[in-house]
């Protein structure tokens, strides 16, 4: 088969990568366009360009996916078979161009957690299980017809950074095995509906927002824990602390905690020994940091913080 492939950030290189090992012939791979990133500002390459770089694959970077000298391009490579790993909203006169079809690799258990951010979502609203699917790409998002799909266990504690490495490479297996599968003619593609069982919600995956990574110190120690690890390394959820005498504010970023459960403890309320343990109230309970970033500075653990900062009772939660 000619496989056309899609994808931009390093999630993406694994799927890529094991259709190259395993000899399948990529015509072309598709990736977002070259964009400046750091204090620098130096031209930054996406991971799947640069894989596809390091092996001599035939690279597009269009800005426009509408174009026509561009989908001219892509008719011209005949191709038999589109894939889609983390890439962006895509045309239907591009994904309904391979004689077979395009499939997408998506982080979640489909018809759950349809949208941009799978893997941070599941982990915020405390999932213990999700999962990786591979299907056929339709019009509406993330709803076409389902070819496969592999569930997860979420181990406990396990934050996104980490999560995303191990779906990235149950994907990649994922994408493997359903490309063996188109091409044998051996699956059976079912429809998301009869997967969603009797009186079962389905939730979403809306991109994340700065304001869904604000921490409210009047939620609950689980629902802070877990936005924590959902958000953790990156964006990082975060919040603010305010020095009274000068009135400066200053976003702390969390990226571990853990939490006590208390019946006497006050919401925003910020207790420390100067030396070893950071935690604030919520709720019911306390929620304990363990490891945070001052603006401009490195992640350090909470004793490595305290150690070179002072948090006096003229510093008070936001």
């Amino acid at each position: 088969m000619r496989i056309l492939f899609f994808g931009t950030p390093e999630f993406a290189v694994p799927s890529l990568a094991v259709l190259v090992e395993n000899g399948f012939e990529v015509v072309g791979v598709v990736t977002a366009p070259d964009k400046p990133a750091g204090r620098g500002q130096k031209i930054h390459f996406s991971a799947v360009k640069e894989y596809a770089l390091s092996k001599g694959l035939q690279l597009f970077q269009p800005t426009n996916l509408k174009d026509k000298l561009f989908l001219d391009s892509m008719q011209k490579l005949q191709p038999d078979l589109g894939i889609v790993v983390a890439f962006r909203m895509m045309p239907v006169e591009l994904w309904s161009m391979p004689k077979l079809g395009t499939f997408n690799l998506h982080g979640s258990l489909l018809p759950q957690y349809r949208g941009a951010a799978p893997i941070q979502r599941a982990l915020m609203n405390g999932e213990k299980v999700t999962g990786v699917t591979t299907f056929f790409l339709k019009h509406a998002i993330d709803t076409g017809g389902i070819i496969f799909r592999e569930e997860i266990p979420i181990i406990p504690g396990e934050n996104a950074g980490e999560l995303h490495d191990r779906m990235m490479e149950k994907g990649a297996a994922l994408v493997l095995k359903t490309v063996k599968a188109i091409e044998q003619e051996r699956y059976s593609m079912q429809e998301q509906s009869d997967f969603i069982r009797p009186g079962e919600e389905l939730k979403s995956a809306p991109k994340i927002f700065k304001e869904d990574c604000r921490i409210n110190f009047s939620n609950s120690v689980a629902s802070i824990f877990n936005q924590v690890l959902g958000l953790s390394p990156y964006p990082g959820a975060y919040f603010e602390l305010k020095n009274e005498i000068d009135n400066v504010v200053i976003a702390v970023k969390v990226l571990e905690t853990s939490f006590e459960l208390s019946d006497i403890s006050t919401p925003h309320q910020l207790l420390t020994d100067q030396k070893t343990f950071l935690k604030i109230g919520t709720s019911d309970g306390f929620i304990v940091i363990e490891e945070l970033q001052w603006p401009g500075k490195k992640r350090m653990k909470t004793k490595e913080f305290l150690r070179g900062f002072a948090l006096d009772k003229n510093w008070t939660i936001l």
